[in-house]
C-alpha cells in the first residue's frame, strides 16, 4: 500500500471516525437549558413556526443548513460505486462548506437509481433543509432531476458538479479573452465530454454571450451534430451544431477556446497546433487533464492553459463557487438559484482575479508572486476574500431577480458579517477600520518604496482608512507603483532628498539635539539620508498625522528616531508595547511584549494603564490581570512584590479600573477558583488584559499563544508616544500594514478628542 493512500486513509479513520459532527450552539448544562431546548420551552417556536412558516428561519438551524445529496452513480472519477461508498466525497464536501462559507451540511446518500424516487424523496426534505446541493448523479438523470426538483421546491436546488465547474470556468473565460483581446461574441468554443459539466459549461457560454452558432460539444463517439441519431439525448440534442465537422479534431481547426471535461489525452499537441492565435484551453479532466501545461506550452508559446489541478495555475476548482454561491442564497432566504445568481458568481470571481493578490494567499502558494494575466485567470481556492465578493454578488441578483425572500438592507453591513465569518479577527479590525474611515488620517511611510507598502497604501485609498505620505525616490516608487497597478493619484510622495522641507527639517533637528551630540552636519545627513528621522520630524511638525515604518530595518532602527525626535508623553517613564491577540472566544492584550525588558513597578503600572486605554481603543472594556508566579502574597520574593506594588499604583491612579493582581494567569482565567479561593478579587476570572512582569515572559506567551494556540497578532503596537507611531515587523503583510495603519489613524483621532 503506497503512503499516499494509507495517509488518507489514516486521515478519515483515525480518531473519531469520518470528517464531520453535530455539535450544538446553546447551552445544554443545566436543568433550566433542559427545558428550554427541549420540553417544555420547546413548544413555543413550534407555535410561532405554526403560524408563520417562514419562523422556521428564525427558530431553527434551516436557513444555514444545506442537504448534499448523492445516489453515487458518479463519483470524482471513480464511476458508479454507489451510495455508500460515495459517502466519504459527501462529508468532504460539508468540510467545504463549513471551512469556506460556515455553512452546515446534512450528507443523505440515497441507495437508488430511479429518478423519480431521487426527485420524491428530497422534496419530502424540503422542511429541514434551506437549499439542496446535488452531487456525484451521473447524467443525462441529472439534468432531469435537478429540472424537475427546481419545479416543485421553494428552496435552491444546484447541481454542482454542473453548474459548479461551468461558472469557475466562464470566469477563466472571461479574463482569459480579455488579455487575448477577443471578444466574447465571437469566439468559437469547443466543449469535449457531454456529462453534467459540459452541457453545463456549453449553455453557461452561451449565456455568457457566445454565439450558439460557434459552440461544438463533442462526447466520445465525436461531434453532436443537427441529424445525429447515436447515443443521443434530449440535453445534447439541444447543443447539437449545424457543422461538417465529425470528430474532435475537426472541431478544433480555428477553434479560439477548447474545455474538457472528458479524459486525460484527449487533445493531442497536433489539435492543439490548428486552434486560432492565442488559444484558450481549460482542461478540466481530473486528476489528468486532457493535456498538461507543460505539453501544451511545448507546442504552442501563445496558449493559455487551465486545468483542475492544484499543481498547476489556472486552477479549475468547485469549491470557489458552491460555499459562497450557497451562502449569498441562503443569507437572502432564495426560492432558487437562477441564471441571474450564476451570472453574478462569474463576474465576482472574473474581477477578483484583477484585484491585488493578499500575502496570505501569495504565502500559502510558496510566495510566488501571483498577477492578474495569462497564469493567473482565476482565483486562488484559498483567497479568503472570495466569501466576500461572490456571496454579496449572488445575494444581490437573487434580491434583483425577484427569488430573494429576505432582502439585504444594508450591503456594506452585510459583507463585514461575511468577514467576521472568517474569524474573530477580521471581526474586531474591522470594527477599528471602520472608526478610522469615520475620519481618515495622513499616514507617513518612510519605506515607500516597499511592494508591501504600495499595495497596502492603495487598499487605505480606496477603503477611505487614511491619506498615505510615501517617503522615497519619486521614480523608483512610479516604476514600482505602474508594475503593481497601484494608482498613485490620492497619494502624496516625497523625496527627503529635495524636499522644500528639508532645510526647516534639519534646522528642526539641530535644535533638538544640539545638546545629544549632533552637530548641524549631521541633522543635514539624518534629514537627507534616513528618512526615518524625515518621517519623525515630519508628524512632529504637524505636517503627517502618524509614522508607520520597519518593514525593512530592524526595530531599534525605527524606534530611536521617533523616540529622539517625538518622544515620549509627558509624565510617562517611557513608552511600552502590546499585542492584541485574538482566538475564536477571546480578544486580550499581553504587554509589554516589545520594549521594556526588566520593568520597575512604575513602569508596570504605567504599562496596565496605557494596555487599558487601546482595549477601550477597540470596544473592549478592560480587566487587567498583574502577572507573577503568586496569587495575593503567597510568596514573598523581590519579583512577586514588584507586581503587588505596581497593582497598588495602578489602583490608586485609576480606582474605577478593574485590576488585580499580584495573580497567576490561570487563576486570572478560572472564575470557579477565584470564586472559592479569592472571592475578594476584583476579577472574576474573565481578565482580557495582561501584564506580565518582564518583556522575556511576555514575549515568549505571545508567540506561544500565537504558534501553538492559533492566536491572530495585531501588533506590536506601541504606546506612550506623544504622538502615532507604530513599528511594522519584517514578516508582517499586507494586510497587517492596513490594520496598523488603522490603529494608528485612531491614535489620532483619540488625541483630538482629548
Amino acid at each position: 500500500m503506497s503512503n499516499k493512500r494509507q495517509d488518507a486513509l489514516d486521515y478519515h479513520s483515525s480518531g473519531r471516525k469520518g470528517k464531520i459532527e453535530v455539535i450544538t450552539t446553546k447551552p445544554c448544562a443545566t436543568s433550566r437549558d433542559l427545558s428550554l431546548a427541549y420540553s417544555p420551552g420547546v413548544a413555543e417556536p413550534c407555535l410561532e413556526i405554526e403560524k408563520n412558516p417562514d419562523m422556521a428561519y428564525e427558530y431553527t438551524a434551516k436557513g444555514n443548513l444545506v442537504a448534499v445529496v448523492s445516489n453515487g452513480t458518479a463519483v470524482l472519477g471513480l464511476g458508479d460505486i454507489g451510495a455508500l461508498a460515495g459517502k466519504p466525497v459527501m462529508e468532504g464536501k460539508g468540510v467545504l462548506f463549513k471551512r469556506f462559507a460556515d455553512v452546515d451540511v446534512f450528507d443523505i446518500e440515497l441507495n437508488t437509481k430511479d429518478s423519480d424516487e431521487i426527485i420524491r424523496t428530497v422534496k419530502l426534505l424540503e422542511p429541514t433543509f434551506g437549499g439542496i446541493n446535488l452531487e456525484d448523479i451521473k447524467g443525462p438523470e441529472c439534468f432531469y432531476i435537478e429540472e424537475e426538483l427546481k419545479k416543485i421546491m421553494n428552496i435552491p436546488v444546484f447541481h454542482d458538479d454542473q453548474h459548479g465547474t461551468a461558472i469557475i470556468s466562464a470566469a477563466g473565460m472571461l479574463n482569459a479573452l480579455e488579455v487575448v483581446g477577443k471578444k466574447v461574441e465571437n469566439a468559437k468554443i469547443v466543449v469535449n465530454g457531454a456529462g453534467a459539466a459540459g452541457i453545463a459549461c456549453a449553455n453557461l457560454a452561451i449565456t455568457m454571450g457566445i454565439d450558439k452558432n460557434n459552440v461544438i460539444l463533442c462526447d466520445t463517439k465525436g461531434v453532436i451534430y443537427k441529424g445525429r441519431t447515436e447515443g443521443m439525448n434530449e440535453y445534447k440534442e439541444r447543443l447539437a451544431a449545424e457543422t461538417d465537422a465529425r470528430t474532435l479534431e475537426d472541431a478544433m481547426v480555428d477553434a479560439d477556446i477548447f474545455f474538457g471535461v472528458s479524459a486525460k489525452g484527449a487533445v493531442t499537441p497536433e489539435m492543439l497546433k490548428t486552434m486560432a492565435k492565442d488559444p484558450i484551453v481549460f482542461a478540466m479532466a481530473n486528476p489528468d487533464p486532457e493535456i498538461t501545461p507543460p505539453e501544451a506550452k511545448a507546442v504552442r508559446d501563445d496558449v493559455i492553459i487551465g486545468t483542475g489541478r492544484s499543481d498547476y495555475n489556472n486552477q479549475v476548482n468547485n469549491v470557489l463557487c458552491f460555499p459562497f454561491l450557497f451562502r449569498g442564497a441562503l443569507d437572502v432566504h432564495a426560492s432558487a438559484i437562477n441564471d441571474e445568481m450564476k451570472l453574478a458568481a462569474v463576474k465576482a470571481l472574473a474581477a477578483l482575479a484583477k484585484e491585488d493578490v493578499p500575502d496570505s494567499v501569495r504565502k500559502a502558494y510558496g510566495g510566488e508572486s501571483i498577477k492578474f494575466g495569462r497564469e493567473y485567470l482565476i482565483p486562488k481556492p484559498f483567497d479568503p476574500r472570495v466569501l466576500l465578493h461572490v456571496a454579496p454578488a449572488v445575494a444581490k441578483a437573487a434580491m434583483d431577480s425577484g427569488v430573494a425572500r429576505r432582502p439585504i438592507k444594508d450591503m456594506a453591513k452585510y459583507i463585514e458579517q461575511l468577514e467576521a465569518l472568517q474569524g474573530r479577527s477580521k471581526e474586531v479590525m474591522r470594527t477599528l477600520i471602520n472608526k478610522a474611515k469615520a475620519n481618515p488620517k495622513r499616514v507617513v511611510f518612510p519605506e515607500g518604496e516597499e511592494d508591501k507598502i504600495l499595495r497596502a497604501a492603495h487598499i487605505l485609498v480606496e477603503e477611505g482608512i487614511a491619506h498615505p505620505i510615501l517617503l522615497g525616490d519619486r521614480e523608483e516608487i512610479e516604476t514600482r507603483a505602474r508594475e503593481l497597478n497601484v494608482d498613485l493619484m490620492a497619494m502624496t510622495i516625497i523625496d527627503p532628498v529635495n524636499s522644500e522641507k528639508t532645510e526647516e527639517y534639519t534646522e528642526a533637528i539641530f535644535k533638538l539635539r544640539q545638546r545629544k551630540g549632533v552637530t548641524l552636519a549631521e541633522a543635514k545627513r539624518l534629514i537627507r539620508k534616513s528618512r526615518n528621522y524625515y518621517g519623525a520630524m515630519m508628524v512632529n511638525a504637524g505636517d503627517g498625522d502618524a509614522l508607520l515604518s520597519g518593514i525593512n530595518h530592524h526595530y531599534p532602527e525605527t524606534i530611536r528616531p521617533a523616540l529622539e525626535i517625538i518622544g515620549k508623553k509627558d509624565g510617562l517613564s517611557r513608552v511600552h508595547g502590546a499585542y492584541m491577540m485574538v482566538t475564536k472566544k477571546e480578544v486580550t492584550f499581553f504587554a509589554d511584549t516589545t520594549v521594556t525588558i526588566e520593568p520597575t513597578a512604575e513602569e508596570l503600572a504605567e504599562t496596565a494603564i496605557l494596555t487599558a486605554e487601546r482595549a477601550r481603543h477597540f470596544d473592549i472594556e478592560p480587566r487587567v490581570a498583574m502577572l507573577s508566579f503568586s496569587n495575593f502574597g503567597s510568596a514573598d520574593h523581590p519579583l512577586t512584590i514588584k507586581v503587588r506594588r505596581a497593582t497598588a499604583m495602578v489602583k490608586e491612579r485609576c480606582p474605577t479600573l478593574i485590576v488585580d493582581g499580584e495573580i497567576q494567569a490561570n487563576v486570572a482565567l478560572d472564575p470557579d477558583l477565584i470564586e472559592k479561593q479569592y472571592p475578594f478579587s476584583t476579577l472574576k476570572g474573565n481578565a482580557n488584559c495582561f501584564i506580565f512582569p518582564d518583556l522575556q515572559s511576555g514575549n515568549i506567551s505571545y508567540k506561544l499563544l500565537h504558534k501553538l494556540g492559533g492566536a491572530d497578532t495585531v501588533g506590536p503596537i506601541l504606546m506612550g508616544m506623544k504622538k502615532p507611531v507604530h513599528v511594522l515587523q519584517r514578516g508582517d503583510d499586507v494586510a497587517d500594514i492596513v490594520n496598523m495603519a488603522a490603529v494608528a489613524v485612531v491614535d489620532c483621532q483619540e488625541a483630538e478628542g482629548k
